[in-house]
């Protein structure tokens, strides 16, 4: 290779090397312009000089800015608004800002802040350190300096986030139940939510429990165009005083559980799409809010003083009889029509007759790999049995039937004792000889297992109040003690 073609070549190579560093150090900029254009920023200082300095500097390219000229104040202020990032001067009048910070740390408020000082030393650094600094910046700065600094922050807040997202995602479990089809049924179910997904409306499934609604409200969402993550919620494991903090978030100041921000399933959701399972369950101020919040595309976190837009895809479900619980005002009517935009019924198990067999060596083959537990093969005998059988815990109790079957060697006959409806037993499923104190225990009992003891979303529907239910279950356990 000739002396002028390697010069040439070295040329090239660092003009594409240029250019590369060019490019991401664009790129990180406009990152970093769209992070500070929507974030809430509070400045802390007690020199009015510094104050207007750095005024001057963000007011016009945050969402929100603030001053303060002392802890204190700052205090007022952040128990206000909800902020992003905290600049703050070490040394201020009163309360300084490391012992004000490290008093936040101490009730578990983890804001992000850049310390600032003009009389920086290592006792100073490592006590700014322990109290959680993201960056530390000296007195006298140019304001290069300070954007170079809130960068750094800004975007390690940003990777913070989507590491929580991540992690959340992570904690939700996701049934391998499968999409398992060749029944008609099925097969129809599954073309109506493909035509389902590309669109934003809002999708309503109904089906029994054990149905898969979750798996097919997951394939909406993997089949949509929507670029944001899917995080559910079941309505029914959620406590009413919880509700409107577990969906909108809270601030500081209004939060009963944690004292620090919580972004709520709303903003997680961003983007993506939002499954609200048991959607029955859901309080009634709850629902007034879901109802504005799917008409107007805003939140207000709990506690917060401004509204945050969010693009979320509500995708719902419910064991109940939506129709029923809309009739019984259960579900209110703004909500109701908001949400039944479309309706995908999921047919339960013993529907699917053609569904039953691939579904059995699905989770045979699956299982067996997993639990390294020879496949067993099912006599024609089992076959009938398994056909016979009314499935009433559907597809997720099959596969608990196969996991056993794999574990024992055998099918278990014994959870698959379908016997025959006793000529005793009314109509709706009670003895012709019981009391009505015993069906409405019963009843109640029943409620309440459908929605895992969740005593507010039991007495929602039943149409009684909590302390109603609390008193009636006390009478109950005061009787079977005397006996």
């Amino acid at each position: 290779m000739s002396s002028l073609t390697q010069c040439v070549l070295i040329n090239r190579y660092t003009i594409l090397q240029s250019q590369h560093s060019y490019k991401n150090e664009v790129d990180d900029e406009l990152e970093f312009n769209r992070l500070l254009r929507s974030a809430a920023i509070l400045v802390v200082d007690d020199e009015p000089g510094m104050l207007n300095f750095l005024k001057r500097a963000l007011e016009d390219r945050c969402a929100l800015l603030e001053v303060a000229g002392s802890a204190e104040e700052a205090e007022a202020l952040r128990l206000r608004y909800h902020f992003d990032l905290l600049l703050v001067d070490i040394r201020l009048p009163g309360l300084s800002g490391l012992d004000w910070m490290g008093k936040l740390r101490e009730r578990g408020v983890q804001t992000h802040v850049i310390y600032m000082t003009a009389y920086a030393d290592l006792e100073m650094a490592i006590s700014a350190l322990r109290n959680g600094a993201d960056d530390f910046i000296m007195k006298p700065f140019r304001t290069e300096q300070m954007f170079l600094s809130m960068q750094r922050t800004l975007m390690r807040r940003q990777i913070l986030r989507e590491n929580s997202l991540l992690r959340l995602q992570l904690q939700q479990i996701q049934d391998d139940s499968g999409l398992v089809a060749n029944s008609s049924a099925m097969k129809e179910m599954l073309s109506l939510a493909q035509r389902a997904a590309p669109s934003q409306s809002p999708v309503l499934i109904q089906g029994e429990t054990g149905t898969g609604m979750g798996i097919i409200a997951r394939a909406i969402h993997s089949m949509s165009r929507r670029s944001g993550s899917f995080v559910s919620l079941n309505c029914a494991s959620i406590d009413e005083e919880m509700f409107e903090q577990e969906l909108f978030g809270a601030t500081d100041a209004s939060t009963t559980s944690k004292p620090h921000l919580s972004d709520g399933l709303f903003v997680h959701a961003d983007k993506g799409t939002l499954f609200l399972n048991e959607v029955g369950c859901l309080p009634e101020l709850i629902q007034s809010k879901l109802a504005e919040v799917l008409e107007t595309g805003r939140i207000r976190p709990v506690g917060g003083v401004r509204d945050i837009s969010v693009d979320v895809r509500i995708i719902s479900a419910s064991t109940q009889d939506i129709e029923q619980l809309h009739h019984s005002a259960a579900l209110r009517d703004d909500l109701f029509y908001r949400l039944n935009v479309l309706s995908i019924v999921v047919p339960p198990l013993r529907e699917r007759g053609s569904d039953l067999e691939l579904l059995v060596n699905y989770f045979m083959d699956r299982l067996s790999s997993e639990m390294r537990q020879e496949r067993v093969e099912l006599l024609h005998k089992d076959w009938q049995i398994l056909e016979n059988y009314s499935w009433p815990g559907n597809v997720r109790e099959l596969r608990n039937v196969i996991e056993r079957t794999l574990l024992l060697g055998a099918l278990p006959l014994d959870s698959l004792s379908s016997e025959p409806q006793s000529l005793q037993w009314s109509e709706p499923g009670y003895p012709l000889d019981w009391s009505m104190d015993a069906v409405e225990r019963a009843h109640i009992e029943s409620v309440l297992e459908s929605v895992n003891n969740n005593k507010s979303a039991a007495a929602r529907l039943l149409g009684v109040s909590r302390k109603t239910l609390e008193r009636k279950q006390t009478l109950w356990q005061s009787a079977d003690t005397s006996q």
